[in-house]
Protein backbone atom coordinates (compact mmCIF):
# COMPACT_ATOMS: atom_id res chain seq x y z
CA UNK A 1 0.00 0.00 0.00
CA UNK A 2 1.33 3.27 -1.08
CA UNK A 3 0.99 6.14 1.69
CA UNK A 4 1.01 9.81 0.86
CA UNK A 5 3.88 11.36 3.16
CA UNK A 6 1.88 14.80 3.44
CA UNK A 7 -0.81 13.27 4.60
CA UNK A 8 -3.42 16.16 5.80
CA UNK A 9 -4.68 18.80 3.68
CA UNK A 10 -5.40 21.60 5.62
CA UNK A 11 -7.82 24.27 4.25
CA UNK A 12 -8.64 28.08 5.25
CA UNK A 13 -11.13 30.27 4.44
CA UNK A 14 -13.10 33.73 4.66
CA UNK A 15 -15.79 34.24 3.47
CA UNK A 16 -18.24 37.79 4.03
CA UNK A 17 -21.72 37.33 4.28
CA UNK A 18 -24.45 40.20 4.20
CA UNK A 19 -27.54 39.78 5.95
CA UNK A 20 -27.58 36.31 6.24
CA UNK A 21 -29.33 33.19 8.32
CA UNK A 22 -27.42 30.57 7.15
CA UNK A 23 -27.84 28.27 9.97
CA UNK A 24 -30.29 29.20 12.65
CA UNK A 25 -30.62 27.96 15.91
CA UNK A 26 -33.99 26.31 17.89
CA UNK A 27 -35.27 29.86 18.73
CA UNK A 28 -34.59 30.51 14.82
CA UNK A 29 -32.31 33.17 15.32
CA UNK A 30 -28.49 33.04 13.99
CA UNK A 31 -26.14 30.30 15.96
CA UNK A 32 -22.83 31.65 17.86
CA UNK A 33 -21.13 30.93 20.54
CA UNK A 34 -18.65 33.35 22.65
CA UNK A 35 -15.14 32.96 21.41
CA UNK A 36 -11.98 34.66 22.68
CA UNK A 37 -12.62 38.37 23.65
CA UNK A 38 -16.34 38.87 21.78
CA UNK A 39 -19.23 36.54 21.34
CA UNK A 40 -19.18 35.00 17.25
CA UNK A 41 -21.50 34.62 15.07
CA UNK A 42 -21.04 30.22 13.75
CA UNK A 43 -21.70 28.06 11.14
CA UNK A 44 -22.08 24.31 12.49
CA UNK A 45 -19.71 21.61 10.81
CA UNK A 46 -22.95 19.64 9.80
CA UNK A 47 -24.26 22.95 7.62
CA UNK A 48 -20.67 23.50 5.93
CA UNK A 49 -20.53 19.48 5.24
CA UNK A 50 -24.04 19.07 4.22
CA UNK A 51 -23.36 22.35 1.37
CA UNK A 52 -20.20 20.37 0.35
CA UNK A 53 -21.05 17.02 0.10
CA UNK A 54 -24.44 18.37 -2.03
CA UNK A 55 -22.43 20.54 -4.22
CA UNK A 56 -20.03 17.99 -5.11
CA UNK A 57 -22.85 15.70 -5.66
CA UNK A 58 -24.43 17.83 -8.15
CA UNK A 59 -22.16 18.97 -9.98
CA UNK A 60 -21.31 15.47 -10.37
CA UNK A 61 -25.15 14.55 -11.64
CA UNK A 62 -24.61 17.33 -14.73
CA UNK A 63 -21.27 15.07 -15.34
CA UNK A 64 -19.01 18.05 -14.06
CA UNK A 65 -15.91 17.64 -12.05
CA UNK A 66 -13.46 14.66 -11.55
CA UNK A 67 -16.30 12.52 -10.00
CA UNK A 68 -18.78 12.45 -12.50
CA UNK A 69 -18.00 8.80 -13.07
CA UNK A 70 -18.15 7.48 -9.13
CA UNK A 71 -21.49 6.39 -7.15
CA UNK A 72 -22.97 8.01 -4.23
CA UNK A 73 -24.56 7.48 -1.06
CA UNK A 74 -28.12 8.52 0.08
CA UNK A 75 -28.50 9.40 4.20
CA UNK A 76 -32.20 8.92 4.78
CA UNK A 77 -34.64 7.26 6.94
CA UNK A 78 -36.87 5.83 3.75
CA UNK A 79 -34.95 3.32 3.10
CA UNK A 80 -38.21 0.75 3.87
CA UNK A 81 -40.26 2.70 1.40
CA UNK A 82 -37.40 2.73 -1.39
CA UNK A 83 -37.18 -0.54 -1.22
CA UNK A 84 -40.66 -1.04 -1.43
CA UNK A 85 -41.01 0.68 -4.28
CA UNK A 86 -38.34 -1.37 -6.02
CA UNK A 87 -39.93 -4.49 -4.56
CA UNK A 88 -43.43 -3.18 -6.48
CA UNK A 89 -41.91 -1.83 -9.78
CA UNK A 90 -39.15 -4.44 -10.61
CA UNK A 91 -40.60 -7.63 -8.81
CA UNK A 92 -44.06 -7.07 -9.27
CA UNK A 93 -45.17 -7.09 -4.83
CA UNK A 94 -47.98 -5.85 -3.88
CA UNK A 95 -47.94 -2.39 -2.18
CA UNK A 96 -48.53 -2.87 1.31
CA UNK A 97 -46.76 -6.41 1.75
CA UNK A 98 -43.93 -5.29 0.05
CA UNK A 99 -43.85 -2.24 2.66
CA UNK A 100 -44.76 -4.30 5.65
CA UNK A 101 -42.03 -6.71 4.31
CA UNK A 102 -39.15 -4.06 3.90
CA UNK A 103 -39.87 -3.10 7.22
CA UNK A 104 -39.77 -6.48 9.12
CA UNK A 105 -36.22 -6.96 7.19
CA UNK A 106 -34.63 -4.01 7.95
CA UNK A 107 -36.14 -4.61 11.48
CA UNK A 108 -34.69 -7.56 11.44
CA UNK A 109 -30.96 -5.94 11.40
CA UNK A 110 -31.67 -4.18 13.84
CA UNK A 111 -33.23 -0.81 12.43
CA UNK A 112 -36.37 0.79 14.91
CA UNK A 113 -38.88 2.47 13.02
CA UNK A 114 -41.48 5.28 14.17
CA UNK A 115 -44.45 4.24 15.62
CA UNK A 116 -46.98 6.86 14.32
CA UNK A 117 -48.44 6.07 11.41
CA UNK A 118 -46.83 9.10 9.55
CA UNK A 119 -43.50 7.36 10.99
CA UNK A 120 -43.93 3.79 11.10
CA UNK A 121 -41.94 3.19 7.79
CA UNK A 122 -39.50 5.75 9.18
CA UNK A 123 -36.13 4.78 10.91
CA UNK A 124 -35.67 5.93 14.20
CA UNK A 125 -32.28 7.30 12.60
CA UNK A 126 -30.75 8.28 9.15
CA UNK A 127 -28.56 5.68 7.50
CA UNK A 128 -25.87 6.52 5.02
CA UNK A 129 -25.43 3.93 2.34
CA UNK A 130 -25.37 3.34 -1.32
CA UNK A 131 -28.01 4.91 -3.35
CA UNK A 132 -28.45 1.83 -4.80
CA UNK A 133 -29.41 -0.38 -1.84
CA UNK A 134 -33.18 0.00 -2.29
CA UNK A 135 -32.69 -1.99 -4.91
CA UNK A 136 -29.99 -4.44 -3.59
CA UNK A 137 -32.10 -4.90 -0.38
CA UNK A 138 -35.52 -4.91 -2.89
CA UNK A 139 -33.75 -8.45 -4.97
CA UNK A 140 -32.53 -9.91 -1.90
CA UNK A 141 -35.78 -10.12 -0.18
CA UNK A 142 -37.42 -11.15 -3.24
CA UNK A 143 -34.43 -13.95 -4.10
CA UNK A 144 -35.83 -14.95 -0.30
CA UNK A 145 -39.12 -13.95 -0.31
CA UNK A 146 -40.31 -18.00 1.02
CA UNK A 147 -37.60 -18.08 4.11
CA UNK A 148 -38.46 -14.10 5.17
CA UNK A 149 -42.46 -15.31 5.29
CA UNK A 150 -41.91 -18.28 7.60
CA UNK A 151 -38.93 -15.74 9.61
CA UNK A 152 -41.64 -12.67 9.89
CA UNK A 153 -44.67 -15.15 10.98
CA UNK A 154 -42.51 -16.72 13.65
CA UNK A 155 -41.09 -13.42 14.79
CA UNK A 156 -44.51 -11.87 15.12
CA UNK A 157 -46.00 -14.87 16.91
CA UNK A 158 -42.94 -14.28 19.37
CA UNK A 159 -43.37 -10.56 19.80
CA UNK A 160 -47.33 -10.92 20.13
CA UNK A 161 -46.27 -12.90 23.44
CA UNK A 162 -44.03 -10.45 24.20
CA UNK A 163 -46.27 -7.46 24.42
CA UNK A 164 -48.73 -9.92 26.31
CA UNK A 165 -46.26 -11.10 28.81
CA UNK A 166 -45.42 -7.01 29.45
CA UNK A 167 -49.25 -6.10 29.47
CA UNK A 168 -50.04 -8.97 32.25
CA UNK A 169 -46.58 -7.34 33.85
CA UNK A 170 -47.86 -4.14 33.87
CA UNK A 171 -51.28 -4.72 35.05
CA UNK A 172 -49.88 -7.38 37.80
CA UNK A 173 -47.79 -4.20 39.18
CA UNK A 174 -50.67 -1.97 39.12
CA UNK A 175 -52.13 -4.05 41.17
CA UNK A 176 -49.96 -4.77 43.89
CA UNK A 177 -50.19 -4.46 47.46
CA UNK A 178 -48.06 -3.90 50.59
CA UNK A 179 -49.84 -7.49 51.89
CA UNK A 180 -49.65 -8.98 48.47
CA UNK A 181 -45.86 -7.98 47.31
CA UNK A 182 -45.28 -10.92 44.79
CA UNK A 183 -42.02 -11.02 43.20
CA UNK A 184 -40.30 -8.10 41.73
CA UNK A 185 -37.80 -10.28 39.48
CA UNK A 186 -40.60 -12.22 38.25
CA UNK A 187 -41.93 -9.85 35.25
CA UNK A 188 -39.19 -8.68 33.84
CA UNK A 189 -37.90 -12.56 33.89
CA UNK A 190 -40.82 -13.38 32.28
CA UNK A 191 -40.88 -10.71 29.98
CA UNK A 192 -36.81 -11.12 29.00
CA UNK A 193 -37.76 -14.56 28.58
CA UNK A 194 -40.51 -14.03 25.72
CA UNK A 195 -38.32 -11.23 23.82
CA UNK A 196 -35.30 -14.19 23.41
CA UNK A 197 -37.80 -16.52 22.51
CA UNK A 198 -38.19 -13.94 19.26
CA UNK A 199 -36.37 -15.94 16.17
CA UNK A 200 -33.13 -14.03 14.80
CA UNK A 201 -33.05 -13.52 10.85
CA UNK A 202 -31.85 -16.76 9.03
CA UNK A 203 -28.11 -15.29 9.02
CA UNK A 204 -27.03 -15.90 5.57
CA UNK A 205 -29.59 -13.60 4.56
CA UNK A 206 -28.61 -10.91 6.93
CA UNK A 207 -25.66 -11.16 5.69
CA UNK A 208 -26.70 -10.25 2.09
CA UNK A 209 -29.10 -7.27 3.40
CA UNK A 210 -26.19 -6.06 5.40
CA UNK A 211 -23.65 -6.21 2.35
CA UNK A 212 -26.76 -4.28 0.18
CA UNK A 213 -26.16 -1.69 2.91
CA UNK A 214 -22.18 -1.41 3.08
CA UNK A 215 -20.48 1.94 2.02
CA UNK A 216 -19.04 -0.39 -1.67
CA UNK A 217 -18.00 2.14 -4.22
CA UNK A 218 -20.12 5.12 -2.78
CA UNK A 219 -17.36 8.20 -2.37
CA UNK A 220 -18.98 10.15 -0.22
CA UNK A 221 -19.05 8.05 2.09
CA UNK A 222 -15.54 7.06 1.63
CA UNK A 223 -14.96 11.00 2.26
CA UNK A 224 -17.33 12.16 5.42
CA UNK A 225 -17.53 8.51 6.89
CA UNK A 226 -20.56 7.06 8.66
CA UNK A 227 -21.80 5.98 12.08
CA UNK A 228 -24.94 3.32 12.22
CA UNK A 229 -24.18 1.72 15.92
CA UNK A 230 -28.21 0.25 15.30
CA UNK A 231 -26.20 -2.81 13.19
CA UNK A 232 -23.29 -4.08 15.15
CA UNK A 233 -21.43 -5.15 11.79
CA UNK A 234 -22.89 -3.04 9.39
CA UNK A 235 -19.37 -0.89 8.28
CA UNK A 236 -18.78 1.81 10.18
CA UNK A 237 -16.51 4.50 8.65
CA UNK A 238 -14.35 7.21 10.10
CA UNK A 239 -14.51 10.47 7.73
CA UNK A 240 -11.52 11.14 6.16
CA UNK A 241 -12.93 14.94 6.36
CA UNK A 242 -12.82 17.08 9.51
CA UNK A 243 -14.62 20.35 9.80
CA UNK A 244 -14.88 23.16 12.44
CA UNK A 245 -17.41 25.17 13.57
CA UNK A 246 -16.94 28.35 11.47
CA UNK A 247 -16.50 31.32 13.22
CA UNK A 248 -17.35 35.10 12.70
CA UNK A 249 -13.69 36.83 13.47
CA UNK A 250 -15.51 39.73 14.33
CA UNK A 251 -18.18 40.63 16.91
CA UNK A 252 -21.25 39.12 15.99
CA UNK A 253 -23.72 41.50 14.39
CA UNK A 254 -27.15 40.78 14.66
CA UNK A 255 -30.32 43.14 12.58
CA UNK A 256 -33.45 42.78 13.56
CA UNK A 257 -34.90 42.94 10.46
CA UNK A 258 -38.88 44.37 10.77
CA UNK A 259 -40.73 43.13 7.18
CA UNK A 260 -44.15 43.95 5.97
CA UNK A 261 -45.66 41.41 3.17
CA UNK A 262 -48.67 42.74 1.16
CA UNK A 263 -51.77 41.70 0.59
CA UNK A 264 -52.48 41.35 -3.18
CA UNK A 265 -56.59 42.01 -3.05
CA UNK A 266 -55.95 44.64 -0.99
CA UNK A 267 -53.13 46.40 -3.03
CA UNK A 268 -55.86 46.53 -6.07
CA UNK A 269 -58.29 47.74 -4.05
CA UNK A 270 -56.22 50.72 -3.21
CA UNK A 271 -54.89 51.37 -6.90
CA UNK A 272 -58.62 51.22 -7.52
CA UNK A 273 -59.24 54.02 -5.36
CA UNK A 274 -62.96 54.17 -3.62
CA UNK A 275 -65.71 53.87 -5.74
CA UNK A 276 -68.00 55.72 -4.05
CA UNK A 277 -71.04 55.29 -5.65
CA UNK A 278 -71.04 51.41 -4.97
CA UNK A 279 -70.20 52.31 -1.41
CA UNK A 280 -73.35 54.56 -0.99
CA UNK A 281 -75.20 51.42 -3.14
CA UNK A 282 -74.01 49.36 -0.21
CA UNK A 283 -75.40 51.57 3.05
CA UNK A 284 -78.71 52.00 1.35
CA UNK A 285 -79.17 48.21 0.61
CA UNK A 286 -78.68 47.65 4.77
CA UNK A 287 -82.02 46.09 6.37
CA UNK A 288 -82.46 49.15 9.28
CA UNK A 289 -83.96 46.57 11.24
CA UNK A 290 -80.61 44.91 11.54
CA UNK A 291 -78.62 45.15 14.73
CA UNK A 292 -75.34 47.07 14.75
CA UNK A 293 -73.33 44.01 15.24
CA UNK A 294 -75.22 42.17 12.14
CA UNK A 295 -73.69 45.43 9.95
CA UNK A 296 -70.47 44.86 11.69
CA UNK A 297 -70.08 41.16 9.83
CA UNK A 298 -70.95 43.05 6.49
CA UNK A 299 -67.77 41.64 4.20
CA UNK A 300 -66.51 45.08 3.87
CA UNK A 301 -62.84 44.71 2.88
CA UNK A 302 -60.32 46.38 4.39
CA UNK A 303 -57.60 48.26 2.87
CA UNK A 304 -55.80 49.29 5.75
CA UNK A 305 -52.24 48.38 7.14
CA UNK A 306 -49.93 45.01 5.50
CA UNK A 307 -50.84 41.68 5.24
CA UNK A 308 -48.57 40.30 7.77
CA UNK A 309 -45.89 41.98 9.70
CA UNK A 310 -42.85 40.41 11.39
CA UNK A 311 -39.34 40.25 12.62
CA UNK A 312 -36.72 38.11 10.97
CA UNK A 313 -33.13 38.11 12.67
CA UNK A 314 -30.25 38.28 10.25
CA UNK A 315 -26.34 38.35 10.82
CA UNK A 316 -23.55 39.91 8.59
CA UNK A 317 -19.99 38.40 9.48
CA UNK A 318 -16.91 37.68 7.59
CA UNK A 319 -16.91 33.98 8.49
CA UNK A 320 -13.28 31.83 9.37
CA UNK A 321 -14.01 28.44 8.44
CA UNK A 322 -11.51 24.93 8.26
CA UNK A 323 -11.57 21.51 6.65
CA UNK A 324 -8.64 18.89 6.93
CA UNK A 325 -8.44 15.86 4.32
CA UNK A 326 -6.46 13.39 5.74
CA UNK A 327 -5.40 11.68 2.51
CA UNK A 328 -4.20 8.10 3.78
CA UNK A 329 -7.65 7.97 6.02
CA UNK A 330 -9.23 8.46 2.44
CA UNK A 331 -7.48 5.80 0.67
CA UNK A 332 -7.99 3.11 3.16
CA UNK A 333 -11.86 3.96 3.29
CA UNK A 334 -12.05 3.19 -0.63
CA UNK A 335 -9.90 0.10 -0.05
CA UNK A 336 -12.06 -1.35 2.81
CA UNK A 337 -14.77 -0.57 0.74
CA UNK A 338 -13.92 -2.99 -2.18
CA UNK A 339 -12.43 -0.43 -4.58
CA UNK A 340 -10.13 -2.04 -7.07
CA UNK A 341 -6.31 -1.42 -6.18
CA UNK A 342 -5.61 -0.21 -9.33
CA UNK A 343 -8.51 2.48 -9.16
CA UNK A 344 -7.91 3.64 -5.51
CA UNK A 345 -5.48 6.61 -6.27
CA UNK A 346 -7.34 7.74 -9.40
CA UNK A 347 -10.29 7.89 -7.47
CA UNK A 348 -8.70 9.95 -4.27
CA UNK A 349 -7.33 12.44 -6.38
CA UNK A 350 -10.36 12.93 -7.97
CA UNK A 351 -12.29 13.04 -4.89
CA UNK A 352 -9.43 15.54 -3.24
CA UNK A 353 -9.88 17.96 -5.78
CA UNK A 354 -13.67 18.04 -5.89
CA UNK A 355 -13.35 18.42 -2.08
CA UNK A 356 -10.79 21.21 -2.73
CA UNK A 357 -13.68 22.61 -5.51
CA UNK A 358 -16.43 22.34 -2.99
CA UNK A 359 -14.56 23.92 -0.35
CA UNK A 360 -14.49 27.27 -2.67
CA UNK A 361 -17.60 27.01 -4.09
CA UNK A 362 -20.30 25.61 -1.62
CA UNK A 363 -22.07 28.04 0.59
CA UNK A 364 -25.24 26.87 2.92
CA UNK A 365 -28.21 27.58 0.79
CA UNK A 366 -30.96 28.10 4.20
CA UNK A 367 -32.79 31.95 2.96
CA UNK A 368 -31.43 31.78 -0.05
CA UNK A 369 -33.83 33.48 -1.61
CA UNK A 370 -34.09 36.26 0.41
CA UNK A 371 -30.00 36.92 0.90
CA UNK A 372 -28.55 35.02 -2.37
CA UNK A 373 -26.08 33.81 -0.40
CA UNK A 374 -24.98 30.44 -2.17
CA UNK A 375 -23.68 33.10 -5.51
CA UNK A 376 -21.20 33.85 -2.08
CA UNK A 377 -17.51 34.16 -3.64
CA UNK A 378 -14.80 33.41 -0.38
CA UNK A 379 -12.90 35.99 -0.36
CA UNK A 380 -9.61 34.21 0.51
CA UNK A 381 -8.57 30.87 0.54
CA UNK A 382 -5.68 29.06 1.65
CA UNK A 383 -4.76 25.44 1.49
CA UNK A 384 -1.36 23.52 2.17
CA UNK A 385 -0.61 20.13 3.43
CA UNK A 386 1.52 18.66 6.03
CA UNK A 387 1.97 15.45 8.01
CA UNK A 388 -0.24 16.87 10.48
CA UNK A 389 -3.45 18.95 10.24
CA UNK A 390 -3.05 22.75 11.30
CA UNK A 391 -6.27 24.80 12.17
CA UNK A 392 -5.89 28.20 12.57
CA UNK A 393 -8.73 29.54 14.55
CA UNK A 394 -6.49 30.87 17.30
CA UNK A 395 -5.29 33.31 14.82
CA UNK A 396 -8.58 34.90 15.76
CA UNK A 397 -9.30 34.58 19.20
CA UNK A 398 -9.00 38.33 19.34
CA UNK A 399 -11.64 39.27 17.50
CA UNK A 400 -11.28 41.48 14.41
CA UNK A 401 -12.78 45.42 15.16
CA UNK A 402 -14.62 46.96 12.57
CA UNK A 403 -13.76 50.24 13.31
CA UNK A 404 -10.11 49.18 11.96
CA UNK A 405 -11.40 48.81 9.19
CA UNK A 406 -12.96 45.85 7.10
CA UNK A 407 -13.22 42.69 8.85
CA UNK A 408 -12.37 41.26 5.61
CA UNK A 409 -9.13 42.76 4.84
CA UNK A 410 -8.13 42.59 8.43
CA UNK A 411 -8.71 39.35 8.76
CA UNK A 412 -6.90 37.97 5.25
CA UNK A 413 -3.36 39.92 6.26
CA UNK A 414 -3.98 38.12 10.00
CA UNK A 415 -4.64 34.92 8.81
CA UNK A 416 -1.41 34.66 6.25
CA UNK A 417 0.93 36.54 8.62
CA UNK A 418 -0.50 33.38 11.23
CA UNK A 419 0.32 31.21 8.41
CA UNK A 420 3.74 32.47 7.34
CA UNK A 421 4.94 31.83 11.41
CA UNK A 422 3.36 28.25 11.39
CA UNK A 423 5.49 27.70 8.06
CA UNK A 424 8.50 29.58 9.46
CA UNK A 425 8.24 27.21 12.44
CA UNK A 426 7.42 23.84 11.33
CA UNK A 427 8.84 23.83 7.86
CA UNK A 428 5.79 22.78 6.22
CA UNK A 429 5.28 23.84 2.41
CA UNK A 430 3.78 27.01 2.14
CA UNK A 431 0.93 25.66 -0.31
CA UNK A 432 -1.23 27.71 -2.41
CA UNK A 433 -3.73 30.73 -2.04
CA UNK A 434 -6.48 32.00 -3.99
CA UNK A 435 -8.98 35.25 -3.36
CA UNK A 436 -11.73 36.91 -5.35
CA UNK A 437 -11.41 40.15 -3.04
CA UNK A 438 -9.30 42.99 -5.44
CA UNK A 439 -7.92 44.76 -2.39
CA UNK A 440 -6.56 41.14 -1.22
CA UNK A 441 -5.59 40.80 -4.19
CA UNK A 442 -3.73 44.20 -4.42
CA UNK A 443 -2.41 43.17 -0.86
CA UNK A 444 -0.72 39.84 -2.31
CA UNK A 445 0.74 41.53 -5.11
CA UNK A 446 2.38 43.84 -2.53
CA UNK A 447 3.75 40.50 -0.76
CA UNK A 448 4.78 39.23 -3.57
CA UNK A 449 7.04 42.11 -4.35
CA UNK A 450 8.59 42.59 -1.04
CA UNK A 451 9.26 38.76 -1.61
CA UNK A 452 6.73 38.07 1.81
CA UNK A 453 4.81 36.05 -0.29
CA UNK A 454 4.88 32.16 0.74
CA UNK A 455 1.92 30.50 -1.01
CA UNK A 456 1.89 30.24 -4.51
CA UNK A 457 -1.29 32.42 -5.81
CA UNK A 458 -3.46 30.17 -7.81
CA UNK A 459 -6.65 31.83 -9.90
CA UNK A 460 -9.24 28.47 -9.85
CA UNK A 461 -9.92 25.82 -7.47
CA UNK A 462 -8.37 23.07 -9.75
CA UNK A 463 -5.00 25.24 -9.57
CA UNK A 464 -5.46 24.45 -5.95
CA UNK A 465 -3.96 21.17 -5.70
CA UNK A 466 -1.89 21.45 -8.73
CA UNK A 467 1.38 22.62 -6.43
CA UNK A 468 0.40 18.71 -4.04
CA UNK A 469 0.30 16.53 -6.69
CA UNK A 470 3.66 16.32 -7.26
CA UNK A 471 4.47 15.18 -4.28
CA UNK A 472 1.75 12.29 -4.26
CA UNK A 473 2.57 8.76 -5.11
CA UNK A 474 2.60 8.08 -8.90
Amino acid sequence: MNRVEYAFLSCHSLSTHANVLLVRDALGRPKQCPYGDAIRATLSPQTQRRADRTHMRDQANLGIGPLASHAWGLRTREWALSTAESLNSAHDWNHQRALDTARAALNGLGLNFGTTANTAYLTKVMVFAPENAGQALAKIINDHQEELDTWIAAADTAKAAADAVKVKAKKKLKGKTEADPGDDEEAPAAEAKAKADVPPMPSKIKKKLIAALAPADAIDISLYGRFLTEIATGGNVDGAIQTITAIGIEPINITEDYFSAADDRKIARQRQGTDFTSALALLNAVDPTLSSDAEDDLPLGDNRGAGMTGYQPFVSATFYAHSVLDRNLLRRNLRNSGTPEAEIEPAARAAEQAFLDAFVYAVPSAKKNTSAAPGTLPKLVLVHEGKRAYNYAACFEEAVQPAAGAPSIQGAKRLLRHHAMITRKEGISPGAVLTYDLAISEYIDDLRLTGELGPIEVHSPEELAAPFTAMQPA
